[in-house]
């Protein structure tokens, strides 16, 4: 920042420190802020408004083993089967154990939840060995999302803080602990003072071309974290989702599993239910044997894979049970001119889910004292290789409520600290990189879908990593990449317009993605076998001697002891 000018300027309207600062407003961020002690002053900061990250947009459900023909074990046998080996026992047994406390705690905040009777009504979803998943219509998610944000804009001790952008992470340089963020907010980066810094920040489903993730979901959690030293883990694992809506124009709808769980059929262009042909449990078989199905049946059979789909139908359905299951995705088809009760769904797969993160245990601290991760950011060991359909919005809500034992040493932030105002001048040089950006993007997307996506080998991903790298490079010589690269504070800046501000959150949002190819990339790279979301055509087969986690610090990375899952 060389060619910056001091002047004076206004400080930011909000406070310069927090007892606790949470990054993220999906379903583990609003709990997870809900959930901390009253007596903090909590700082929630999302980058956009409220409702627009991936919690808002779950249909399916969340699953708590709660019917009488049900119980934790069960839960937890399925939960354990689907990771592949590499589920942590300690880790799904914390969150079965724990999740009928969730719902009770859900309910009584007023999610409103579907019921039959007085019962809570439950449903059937794929690779569960009983109906256990609760739902609000197929609009789940919106509903523990649109309730949970009622309850924190009522709470005095929680500051909502939208439209602003963590940039870095403030890492002591003599113990190593996170001491808060630098945040892109009104025109201004600045320092944000915490003793306990909390990433919600989702996944990163933005890096592949094909993804049921809302435009926000940019791995900025995982990437700031990566770049301040965290330890994460399990980075190559990535659920594809089988079945998201696939119409020219139209962004990749997911189309419920529920859907399949309650008797739609999977179908090819002739009609036959192909799934068949692949696992004996067909359209009911786990999310990656599905999405792979789907992948290799159309590699077979359509003259050109990429751009072909196959097709849910759903007319084996009662017609009032769909209207009754699944009115959104009633009115998003008819949007897109599908008479869901008349025609067939077009689908084909898409990047869903990232079981892989920030390394945490069960207090959601990470290896960075201070820092602590929770949901899609973070790596619980819950999820293992390939995560079992409606145990996300679960895991959000059964370790964010950990958080009540959080301990916070308020000590800590009692030191006032002042920086010098700065304006910045390189607005036109960020102007002038934003049309290489854009030209950026797609292509980076693509590279991903292709390189990365449900199949993957070595060389396709050799070639891949080299490309990135070599973007990262350019963009790492531009002066913005210090805001980003930065982990103490130098100085507050102001922008001389809000469009500068626009292009910086574009600009870092870029900077992230690369980050997030990059790691996912070489992880896949690392692990030379095929195991739940990761399969390699060079390596097919799953292989004893890799039942354990991939982890990197920066540049390194290696390999835990076997892991404790009975799989």
């Amino acid at each position: 920042m060389s060619a910056l000018e001091i002047t004076s300027t206004s400080q930011p309207s909000i406070p310069t420190q927090f007892d606790v600062l949470v990054i993220g407003s999906g379903a583990a961020g609003l709990y997870a802020a809900l959930c901390l002690p009253q007596h903090l002053q909590v700082g929630l900061i999302t980058k956009d408004t409220l409702k627009t990250g991936a919690s808002d947009w779950a249909q399916g459900g969340i699953a708590a083993a709660i019917a009488p023909n049900d119980s934790p074990q069960l839960h937890f046998q399925d939960t354990i089967k689907a990771g592949a080996g590499l589920g942590e026992v300690d880790a799904i047994e914390f969150l079965v154990e724990k999740a009928p406390a969730a719902i009770a705690n859900l309910v009584n905040l007023g999610v409103a939840f579907d019921r039959r009777g007085k019962n809570l009504a439950m449903t059937l979803e794929a690779a569960h060995s009983r109906p256990r998943v609760l739902h609000a219509a197929d609009t789940t998610g919106r509903a523990i999302v649109s309730t949970l944000t009622e309850r924190v804009l009522q709470r005095e001790n929680i500051q909502v803080i939208t439209n602003a952008f963590a940039l870095s992470l403030w890492i002591d340089e003599q113990s190593d602990r996170c001491l808060g963020v630098s945040l892109l907010y009104q025109s201004k980066v600045f320092w944000l003072r915490s003793p306990a810094t909390i990433l919600a920040t989702g996944g990163g489903g933005q890096v592949f071309a094909q993804t049921t993730n809302p435009a926000v979901s940019t791995g900025d959690g995982v990437a700031l974290a990566w770049r301040a030293g965290a330890v994460l883990r399990d980075l190559e694992f990535v659920q594809f989702h089988p079945t998201a809506l696939t119409v020219p124009g139209a962004p990749h709808f997911l189309i419920s599993e529920a859907v399949r769980g309650e008797g739609a059929h999977l179908v090819d262009e002739s009609g036959s239910r192909f799934a068949f042909n692949y696992h004996p449990s067909g359209e009911l078989a786990p999310r990656d044997v599905v999405s792979r199905a789907i992948f290799t049946h159309l590699q077979k059979t359509a003259p050109d894979p990429a751009n072909a789909r196959v097709y849910l139908d759903l007319r084996p359905i009662d017609p009032e049970r769909i209207r009754h299951r699944f009115p959104n995705i009633i009115q998003v088809c008819q949007h897109w001119g599908i008479d869901v009760f008349q025609e067939l769904i077009p689908v084909a797969p898409a990047a869903h889910y990232w079981m892989g993160g920030i390394a945490t245990d069960k207090m959601n601290q990470t290896s960075i004292p201070g820092l602590y991760a929770i949901g899609e950011t973070a790596s619980t060991g819950v999820h293992g290789a390939n995560r079992l359909a409606s145990n996300s919005l679960l895991e959000c809500i059964v370790y964010a409520a950990e958080l009540s034992k959080l301990e916070v040493d308020l000590d800590f932030a009692d030191k006032e600290f002042n920086l010098e105002t700065q304006m910045s001048s390189f607005s036109d040089e960020l102007e002038n990189s934003l049309a290489k950006l854009g030209e950026l993007i797609s292509p980076l997307q693509k590279l991903v879908w292709q390189s990365a996506g449900i199949c993957r080998s070595q060389k396709i991903m050799e070639e891949a990593i080299a490309q990135i790298v070599s973007w990262r490079q350019q963009l790492a010589t531009h002066p913005a990449s210090q805001l980003l690269l930065a982990q103490k504070p130098t100085q507050t800046i102001q922008f001389q317009s809000a469009q500068t501000e626009k292009n910086l959150r574009y600009y870092a949002e870029t900077f992230n993605l690369l980050d997030i190819a990059y790691l996912i990339l070489k992880s896949a790279a690392f692990r030379t076998e095929s195991r739940g979301g990761h399969y390699r055509s060079d390596y097919p087969e799953t292989s004893t001697a890799w039942q354990l986690h991939t982890l990197v610090k920066q540049e390194h990375w290696w390999i835990s002891p076997p892991t404790q899952s009975n799989n």
